[in-house]
């Protein structure tokens, strides 16, 4: 059996590095070339590794850019699920209000009447809904950015805009059944009365 011989580790410090910037007018692999060729003149037994910084960046954050990516698919999931909810509950709900609807449309209502009448009390759940939803998302969102050393500071703009965002497809989604509705013939509706 052979004794142990001494051994000297010396740790990958900031002491064995060289940063250094490529020129972007030539190729990489030729700036690399050129790279490993003065490196290797000054030290020829020392092997000549590399990284590249933006590289190491984006791994960095990779996971961060990874929940980016799923929080988008979720919230886009998300938001379809919901104007596919809403959207039956408007059906459902014109569908039930038929006669009245048809009552006031006899009685001299407008289009803008029979769907402010249908989307009020969607818009003010929807309403309800966002406040809920910024609290919850606001105490969410600042935990998760104080554990990073520098963030960014939440603004209320952000939740501003996606209040009427969320405002506006609830509208939209809503209003397609409400003039649906009022576009029906009140005859139909009163037919059977």
């Amino acid at each position: 059996m052979n004794p142990t011989a001494p051994m000297f580790v010396r740790g990958d410090t900031w002491a064995n590095v060289i940063t250094m910037r490529f020129n972007d007018k030539q190729p990489t692999q030729q700036n690399l070339r050129k790279a490993e060729a003065i490196f290797k003149k000054f030290n020829p037994y020392y092997p000549f590794e590399y990284y590249f910084v933006d590289k190491d960046y984006n791994d960095k954050f990779k996971t961060e850019n990874i929940v980016g990516t799923l929080a988008t698919a979720s919230s886009v999931l998300t938001i379809i699920i919901s104007c596919l909810g809403l959207y039956g509950l408007a059906a459902y709900t014109a569908s039930q209000r038929t006669r009245e609807i048809g009552i006031r449309k006899v009685l001299g209502a407008s289009l803008q009447n029979i769907v402010g009448l249908l989307s009020r009390g969607f818009l003010l759940l929807v309403l309800i809904a966002f406040v809920l939803a910024s609290v919850v998302s606001y105490f969410l969102m600042h935990r998760w950015l104080d554990t990073y050393k520098y963030h960014v500071e939440l603004s209320v703009w952000v939740f501003v805009g996606a209040g009427f965002l969320a405002m506006l497809i609830a509208l939209l989604t809503v209003s397609y059944q409400a003039i649906r509705a009022s576009l029906t013939n009140p005859v139909e509706a009163l037919r059977y009365e």
